[in-house]
């Protein structure tokens, strides 16, 4: 499968005060290594756009989106993808890219969404999935405010419907430190849950698969023993190989 992941990276900016004298430090990390590797591994091709990069790089049109079977979102806001600065700053019209993914998952392929601060609702509503075309397209329905479920003593998820997806993994998982709450759509399928909340849901949109994890695929609601998992790999590839339609 040809993979499209966008998102899934951040900039830090801290402060240090030190008495009189104060100076600021910066750094900048990707939170995809472990994902890219395994999904790699298991013969996929990726492709990653940062978050800084989203704003121009992000496919434009169905010719741009064609060449991958499967779009992954991860922590990437709604807005990033579809305000330019040519909307904002400048009041042109540009396309909605989020339509135009829309429209090449009811198509024929797949779509993912990962949990995250900027992911679905996300933290202050600000992701903002829930007022996009992306909403009809993703098995779920976002609460449209602060959608996180924080869980610094950790939670772990388990299998509670039997699919491909989960095939040869254990039916307990690795902790994770929180994830979105969010409601499966009537013609859902709720693959794993935490107590009540689901975890991993499949669905359709068109002639297409989709698919909403709610936690993290890296730190930090995706614990350390998670990214070291056995099944960490194998997991994610064959979420990828059932959202491209094998």
């Amino acid at each position: 499968m040809h993979v499209l992941i966008a998102g899934e990276t951040w900039v830090t900016h801290k402060v240090e005060v030190k008495g009189f004298s104060t100076y600021s430090t910066g750094a900048y990390a990707v939170g995809l290594t472990e994902l890219m590797e395994g999904l790699r591994s298991h013969g996929h091709e990726v492709t990653h756009i940062t978050n800084h990069d989203a704003v121009e790089d992000f496919p434009w049109t169905q010719a741009d989106f064609e060449p991958f079977d499967v779009v992954v979102l991860s922590d990437i806001s709604a807005d990033t993808i579809q305000l330019h600065p040519r909307c904002t700053d400048q009041g042109e019209r540009t396309p909605d890219r989020l339509r135009v993914l829309v429209d090449h998952v009811e198509g024929g392929h797949g779509l993912l969404m990962v949990g995250g601060y900027m992911s679905f609702s996300g933290c202050e509503g600000k992701a903002r999935y829930q007022s996009t075309p992306l909403a009809a397209a993703l098995p779920v329905e976002m609460l449209g405010h602060d959608d996180r479920v924080e869980a610094p003593e950790g939670v772990n998820p388990s299998v509670r419907t039997a699919h491909p997806v989960v095939d040869g993994l254990a039916d307990e998982w690795p902790y994770f430190l929180g994830y979105n709450r969010l409601r499966p759509k009537d013609d859902a399928t709720v693959v794993m849950s935490v107590e009540s909340d689901p975890f991993l849901i499949l669905g359709t949109a068109g002639a297409g698969r989709t698919a909403a994890f709610a936690s993290d695929c890296s730190p930090h609601w995706g614990s350390p023993e998670f990214l070291a998992w056995p099944g960490y790999a194998r997991f994610w590839s064959q979420l990828i190989g059932w959202l491209g339609g094998s």
